[in-house]
């Protein structure tokens, strides 16, 4: 009977050595495979009940199973890919998958399955699917906080609607006026006192005729120009023009030059019809080149209407020490920052997935625009995840339910590799081939033996 069991175990032996044949077999086969998780093989010996002493009890069989390595990080490799990503620690992300199509729009199923693979690329419906076939859920983003709306994932689709236009409501204009400004009549006559000075024919300064405006122009300085939009995504040419005045009997105290700033209302003005817009204010300024007035660093332009363009009032921001007067030899006005906030419609044109996991979409007319978060999940029981093909993994009652906010983070446009070394698998590769051997050679000896028992008879 002992020899009969001794075989017994070396052929259970046999079948262990030889399932961790396999599991290795398909570790070395799955060395490229994105977020593959190696597969490793535990033995449990299988002990005899029989009762009786101790010191009789014979060694047991032996039995192999799995052991998953789900929580064993794999390499983080950077991808040329914008929509790729890698999960740097724990969590999985949040997939489903594709159940057929009604209508030749796709239709998912309800539940939620999990992976670590993250080759995902835009389809030809706008999804995000990975190398596998599986589709990326996400949580949506609330525009007007900027933070996810709910804790309830959704597919997360991309379409190519056109971005609308964004009316322009604030000018953020940062410049240098110089204390001397070399306007074309100062040019031409230098040594006139009060030359560079603008001096008005018409007591109404609230703008500039269009016959006018050649004497204005030679008595001011140009202040730059930038786009701005209406609510339709029209552009408008604003240009703007400072000239120096007198400085009026009504500055406060401190005060050494004034200054009046345009912008070009009607370029196609003639005769007595307006050119030229006074933007509201008189800035005026100390000895230091400081402004003394108006005290606010946000005007108001009311109404600006730019060739027949309404944009409305617009917020003409200087910033809290963008607005100065000091000496300038060139004489003219240095512009260090002059942008508008609105913008015309966009085209979509790519996307990307940032380091944390925002979903951002870019359009054509350079903005950007947070459409999605993507969550990841952890499980208390990882190892006893469900594989399933593809790299995804199922819930079971062992690994128990997702957890939501994972303690690991997305890396964007990287990738994780499979964490299977070759080295330590081909090491594993010659031990299971040796006890092969082994039990092969337990199994010729206990015949040998049963064969001079059976020749006992004879």
């Amino acid at each position: 009977m002992g020899i009969l069991s001794a075989m017994n175990k070396s052929v259970g032996g046999l079948a262990a050595q030889a399932f961790a044949l396999e599991n290795i077999s398909g570790n070395i086969a799955n060395t490229q495979t994105t977020g593959y998780k190696r597969t490793d093989t535990s033995f449990q010996d299988l002990v005899p009940n029989g009762g009786g002493r101790v010191s009789i009890q014979p060694a047991g069989n032996v039995t192999a199973t799995s052991r998953a390595t789900n929580t064993v990080q794999g390499a983080i490799e950077a991808s040329q890919s914008e929509t790729s990503m890698a999960i740097k620690g724990d969590g999985y992300f949040v997939i489903r998958q594709k159940a057929g199509e009604v209508d030749g729009r796709p239709i998912f199923t309800e539940q939620n399955i999990y992976t670590r693979r993250g080759d995902f690329e835009i389809d030809k419906d706008g999804y995000l699917v990975n190398g596998a076939g599986y589709y990326l859920t996400g949580l949506p983003i609330d525009q007007a906080t900027g933070n996810p709306s709910g804790d309830a994932t959704e597919m997360i689709q991309i379409t190519n609607d056109a971005l609308n236009a964004e009316a322009t409501q604030e000018i953020e204009y940062r410049l240098n006026l110089p204390s001397s400004p070399l306007t074309a009549n100062a040019v031409q006559d230098p040594d006139t006192e009060g030359s560079e000075l603008w001096t008005p024919t018409d007591p109404d300064t609230s703008s500039i005729s269009a016959a006018n405006s050649s004497d204005f122009l030679n008595e001011s300085i140009s202040g730059g120009a930038v786009t701005a939009y209406d609510a339709n995504g029209t552009p408008v040419g604003v240009q703007f023009r400072w000239a120096k005045v007198e400085v009026p009997a009504d500055a406060e105290a401190g005060v050494t030059d004034s200054w009046q700033l345009f912008y070009l209302s009607n370029s196609k003005a003639t005769g007595d019809e307006p050119m030229w817009t006074n933007a509201g204010e008189r800035y005026d300024f100390n000895a230091g080149g400081r402004v003394v007035s108006p005290t606010t660093t946000q005007l108001s332009i009311p109404d600006m209407t730019i060739n027949g363009v309404d944009l409305g009032d617009i917020r003409l921001d200087h910033g809290s020490n963008g607005l100065t007067q000091y000496d300038d030899q060139n004489g003219v006005t240095s512009v260090t920052r002059l942008t508008q906030d609105g913008v015309p419609p966009g085209d979509f044109v790519d996307l990307a997935i940032t380091d944390g996991g925002r979903v951002v979409a870019s359009y054509s007319n350079g903005r950007t625009i947070e459409v999605y978060q993507i969550p990841l999940v952890s499980f208390n029981g990882d190892s006893s995840l469900r594989r399933l093909d593809g790299g995804a993994f199922a819930q079971t009652k062992e690994s128990g339910a997702p957890v939501a906010g994972a303690s690991g983070s997305i890396v964007g446009s990287s990738l994780e590799a499979s964490n299977v070394d070759l080295g330590e698998e081909f090491t594993k590769l010659i031990v299971t081939q040796q006890a092969f051997s082994a039990n092969s050679r337990a199994i010729t000896t206990a015949n040998d033996m049963l064969t001079e028992v059976l020749n006992i008879v004879r």
